[in-house]
């Protein structure tokens, strides 16, 4: 370390500085390190892992924030793909849902459980709603086809010659950045089909209206290749790659807020901590929130105007309202599937009102049921007990929540008499949704606590609370990893390769490959392992995967005792 002429202290050892730590970044980050860069990874928050995060509480529970599920884990799907590459092959295992129907879609009327496969899904659709099988039949042969070549443009596209381009992405080329109500008027579905259809929308936070095809293809074929759940929740899958990032001699950083990212000339040149220090490096991977890396870290100033236009009026995809429960009934009798329930048919004319700020009864549920996703793992829930999360979209604008600036931005909100009066109502009518769904819980409840967007903002400094990244930006499509600033890169959820945990890891391992100028996710699919697989450490047993994700300079081997829970509620995840 050094001094500069204002006495902020300076950092030179870093080829590689990744901003925040979400899936994405440290994905970039592992397989730069791997390449042998020297890389340090700056979080703003205690434990690493952005949407991958999990908490728990009471020593009994524990809670996924953003791992529900995931798709395409079979040997050679692109997850598995992309942890194999830097060693991690066999560190993950992947517990299998449902195959014939990790999904269950309740519509009034309607009711379609999702199995794997393109012909499955199918012919559980028009034997759903027989009157209406031509329209489903088109709708499923366009979305097959874009699927399949969208799925070859990943892990073959640098094997194509120019001219084979155009023949290999005709679907693409026709309806890929057409909207998905476009589709569904070709295609002549009524209210009742496009809301069965569109009934995960969810998934990616976007309306019909919204949605590229593309993007509802690229969602739907992933869990339709197979839906499964990471044994030990969504923090192993950040935890091994901050094993790899740190085996290979980089450095993982967390209670460490970037301020700034420096730019001089027009090239990046390091970062400026909150605390004042000043970290110096050629190249940098931005993992915050796009418009606060566009607007407030880089500065509006480091851009093309159109680019800081376009990202000035962006509109961010919609948030959720989320409940963590444990229950004291352990729900055996349910099947091993996602419930995704409507109380509407008329989807567009739901996510209008949502984003309207209409409130009153709650017409739309995602309810997820870790502790049948995973029934080994001892710190979901005491034996006997449910673990589960009900979620339902909430209104985006800080004023319907009683307030005027996010927490990212120093707003407080948690003392708020609106934003109480409005979480508690939501709150309750969400359990409400939830017991015409799923029979009576509150009797059974003996852990509950709600997160609205500003708790997600709060832990994630995302724009809106969204964990979806943009829904619009300027009508073009989302940015690219590769920015106007020279040694500037950008990964996350509002960039081309989309949001989720599938999204944003492709999107990391897209930057890499582009700063690398190697096919990585080919080459990790065929089988190459970058980086030296035998410097990974043993997991002992009792192997934490939050203490790996606070960082070596905050780890501990305090051992966490499973504790049964006290009577009585508790919690509000503010």
């Amino acid at each position: 370390m050094d001094s500069d002429a204002h006495g902020t202290a300076r950092g030179t050892d870093w080829d590689a500085v990744v901003v925040g730590a979400g899936l994405g970044g440290l994905t970039a980050a592992a397989y730069l390190a791997a390449a042998g860069k020297r890389v340090l990874v700056l979080e703003q928050f205690s434990i690493v892992g952005g949407n991958s995060h999990v908490f728990r509480r009471r020593r009994a529970y524990e809670f996924d924030v953003g791992v529900h599920y995931l798709g395409d884990c079979a040997p050679g799907g692109v997850i598995p793909s992309i942890l194999s590459g830097v060693g991690l092959g066999d560190r993950v295992d992947f517990l299998e849902m449902d195959q014939d129907g990790f999904d269950q879609i309740r519509v009034p009327g309607v009711s379609v459980d999702m199995p794997a496969g393109w012909e499955a899904y199918r012919r559980r659709l028009t034997q759903a709603m027989p009157e209406e099988a031509a329209g489903l039949n088109a709708f499923v042969d366009v979305c097959s086809a874009l699927g399949e070549e969208q799925r070859a443009a990943l892990f073959e596209a640098h094997a194509w010659a120019p001219q084979d381009i155009a023949a290999r992405t005709a679907t693409i080329r026709q309806w890929g950045r057409r909207t998905l109500d476009d589709l569904f008027r070709h295609c002549g579905l009524s209210s009742r089909a496009r809301t069965v259809l569109a009934a995960q929308a969810p998934n990616y936070g976007l309306t019909p209206k919204q949605a590229t095809v593309a993007r509802h293809t690229s969602v739907t074929d992933h869990y339709l290749r197979g839906a499964y759940y990471p044994a030990g929740g969504g923090q192993v899958l950040s935890a091994g790659l901050v094993e790899v990032i740190e085996a290979h001699g980089g450095q993982v950083r967390t209670r460490s807020r970037v301020a700034r990212i420096l730019v001089e000339d027009r090239k990046v040149v390091g970062v400026h901590l909150d605390g004042g220090e000043v970290i110096t490096a050629d190249l940098v991977v931005s993992n915050a929130d796009y418009p606060r890396t566009v607007l407030e870290l880089v500065g509006p100033e480091h851009f093309q105007k159109s680019v800081v236009t376009r990202t000035a009026g962006a509109k961010m995809g919609m948030p959720w309202l989320v409940l963590y429960l444990g229950l004291d009934t352990d729900l055996r009798d349910r099947p091993n599937a996602n419930l995704w329930w409507y109380d509407t048919d008329d989807i567009d004319g739901y996510f209008d009102r949502v984003s309207g700020g209409e409130t009153g009864d709650v017409p739309f549920l995602f309810c997820s049921f870790a502790s049948l996703k995973d029934p080994h793992n001892r710190e979901l829930c005491p034996p006997g007990h449910a673990n589960l999360q009900v979620m339902t979209l909430c209104p985006p604008d800080y004023a319907w929540w009683g307030v005027t600036d996010g927490p990212a931005d120093g707003g407080d909100y948690r003392r708020n008499p609106t934003y109480l009066r409005r979480k508690q109502e939501l709150t309750e009518a969400t359990l409400d949704a939830a017991e015409k769904a799923l029979g009576p819980l509150r009797p059974h409840l003996t852990h509950i606590e709600a997160a609205t967007p500003l708790t997600h903002e709060r832990y994630t400094l995302s724009t809106g609370g969204t964990p979806f990244g943009m829904a619009e930006w300027g009508g073009t499509a989302r940015p690219g990893t590769a920015t106007a600033v020279r040694g500037l890169h950008v990964v996350g959820a509002s960039t081309q390769a989309g949001n989720g945990i599938a999204g944003v890891m492709l999107g990391g391992i897209g930057c890499a490959a582009d700063i690398l100028g190697e096919p990585l996710l080919a080459a990790a699919r065929a089988g190459t392992v970058y980086g030296d697989p035998d410097l990974l450490p043993e997991r002992p047993e009792g192997w934490d995967p939050r203490e790996v994700c606070r960082g070596g300079a905050r780890r501990t081997t305090t051992p966490r005792p499973f504790r049964l829970p006290s009577p009585g509620l508790a919690g509000a995840r503010e």
